[in-house]
Protein backbone atom coordinates (compact mmCIF):
# COMPACT_ATOMS: atom_id res chain seq x y z
CA UNK A 1 0.00 0.00 0.00
CA UNK A 2 1.25 3.59 -1.09
CA UNK A 3 1.40 6.48 1.62
CA UNK A 4 0.37 9.22 -1.40
CA UNK A 5 -2.17 11.16 -0.13
CA UNK A 6 -5.05 10.93 -2.57
CA UNK A 7 -8.03 13.28 -3.46
CA UNK A 8 -10.93 11.29 -4.10
CA UNK A 9 -12.81 8.24 -3.38
CA UNK A 10 -14.20 5.29 -5.19
CA UNK A 11 -18.30 5.58 -5.11
CA UNK A 12 -20.01 3.11 -2.17
CA UNK A 13 -17.22 3.09 0.68
CA UNK A 14 -19.27 2.49 3.68
CA UNK A 15 -18.25 5.23 6.05
CA UNK A 16 -20.36 4.64 9.10
CA UNK A 17 -23.84 5.36 11.00
CA UNK A 18 -25.01 9.02 10.58
CA UNK A 19 -25.05 9.14 14.51
CA UNK A 20 -20.92 9.02 14.01
CA UNK A 21 -21.34 12.70 13.54
CA UNK A 22 -23.47 14.86 15.98
CA UNK A 23 -25.92 16.75 14.36
CA UNK A 24 -24.17 20.74 13.34
CA UNK A 25 -20.68 19.13 13.87
CA UNK A 26 -17.79 17.51 11.70
CA UNK A 27 -15.74 14.72 11.92
CA UNK A 28 -12.51 13.52 10.04
CA UNK A 29 -12.29 9.73 7.90
CA UNK A 30 -9.40 8.56 6.76
CA UNK A 31 -9.82 6.48 3.87
CA UNK A 32 -7.29 3.83 3.13
CA UNK A 33 -6.86 2.29 -0.04
CA UNK A 34 -3.97 0.52 -2.05
CA UNK A 35 -3.11 3.71 -4.31
CA UNK A 36 -2.71 5.36 -0.72
CA UNK A 37 -4.42 7.58 1.78
CA UNK A 38 -7.39 9.32 1.38
CA UNK A 39 -8.72 12.53 3.84
CA UNK A 40 -11.60 13.64 4.18
CA UNK A 41 -14.38 15.25 6.79
CA UNK A 42 -18.27 15.37 6.82
CA UNK A 43 -20.37 18.59 7.75
CA UNK A 44 -23.68 17.28 9.46
CA UNK A 45 -26.78 19.17 9.31
CA UNK A 46 -30.09 17.21 10.41
CA UNK A 47 -30.08 14.58 7.87
CA UNK A 48 -28.21 15.78 5.05
CA UNK A 49 -24.48 15.70 5.00
CA UNK A 50 -21.49 17.46 2.93
CA UNK A 51 -17.94 15.99 2.48
CA UNK A 52 -14.68 17.90 1.64
CA UNK A 53 -11.27 16.95 1.18
CA UNK A 54 -9.26 18.12 3.90
CA UNK A 55 -7.14 20.25 2.15
CA UNK A 56 -7.33 24.28 1.93
CA UNK A 57 -7.00 25.89 -1.47
CA UNK A 58 -4.79 28.25 -0.05
CA UNK A 59 -1.75 26.97 0.58
CA UNK A 60 -2.80 23.19 0.21
CA UNK A 61 -2.56 22.19 4.04
CA UNK A 62 -5.25 20.33 5.85
CA UNK A 63 -7.82 22.93 6.93
CA UNK A 64 -7.95 21.67 11.12
CA UNK A 65 -4.86 21.47 13.71
CA UNK A 66 -7.07 19.77 16.23
CA UNK A 67 -8.98 16.33 15.21
CA UNK A 68 -12.55 17.26 13.66
CA UNK A 69 -12.27 20.90 14.89
CA UNK A 70 -13.65 22.26 11.29
CA UNK A 71 -16.14 24.35 12.05
CA UNK A 72 -16.33 28.13 13.69
CA UNK A 73 -17.54 28.18 17.15
CA UNK A 74 -20.96 28.86 16.06
CA UNK A 75 -20.79 25.97 13.56
CA UNK A 76 -21.91 28.13 10.74
CA UNK A 77 -19.21 27.89 8.50
CA UNK A 78 -16.28 25.84 8.02
CA UNK A 79 -13.03 27.33 9.21
CA UNK A 80 -9.54 26.86 7.96
CA UNK A 81 -7.54 27.05 11.08
CA UNK A 82 -4.28 27.92 9.71
CA UNK A 83 -4.74 30.74 8.05
CA UNK A 84 -8.37 32.15 9.28
CA UNK A 85 -10.29 30.78 5.96
CA UNK A 86 -14.02 30.98 6.18
CA UNK A 87 -15.83 28.31 3.61
CA UNK A 88 -19.64 27.88 3.49
CA UNK A 89 -21.20 24.43 4.48
CA UNK A 90 -23.52 24.03 1.40
CA UNK A 91 -20.71 24.81 -1.69
CA UNK A 92 -17.58 25.05 0.07
CA UNK A 93 -17.19 28.65 -1.46
CA UNK A 94 -14.78 30.57 0.55
CA UNK A 95 -16.25 33.95 1.89
CA UNK A 96 -13.44 34.93 3.77
CA UNK A 97 -9.72 34.96 4.40
CA UNK A 98 -6.91 34.47 1.81
CA UNK A 99 -8.28 32.68 -0.41
CA UNK A 100 -11.77 34.62 -0.98
CA UNK A 101 -13.61 33.15 -4.11
CA UNK A 102 -12.09 30.05 -4.19
CA UNK A 103 -13.85 26.87 -3.51
CA UNK A 104 -13.11 23.78 -1.25
CA UNK A 105 -12.26 20.27 -3.41
CA UNK A 106 -15.97 18.24 -2.55
CA UNK A 107 -16.02 14.92 -1.46
CA UNK A 108 -19.61 13.59 -2.85
CA UNK A 109 -21.13 11.77 -0.18
CA UNK A 110 -24.46 10.64 0.84
CA UNK A 111 -26.81 9.07 3.76
CA UNK A 112 -28.69 5.57 2.62
CA UNK A 113 -30.17 3.63 5.33
CA UNK A 114 -28.95 5.56 7.95
CA UNK A 115 -25.03 4.95 6.84
CA UNK A 116 -22.59 7.36 5.30
CA UNK A 117 -21.23 6.15 2.46
CA UNK A 118 -19.19 8.00 -0.46
CA UNK A 119 -21.14 9.04 -3.68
Amino acid sequence: MSDERLTATPAGVALGALDLVADGAARNFVVQMRAGRFHGFVVRRGSEVHGYVDRCPHLGLPLAQTMDDYLTPDGGRIACSWHGALFEVADGLCVGGPCAGQRLTPWPVTVVDGIIRTA
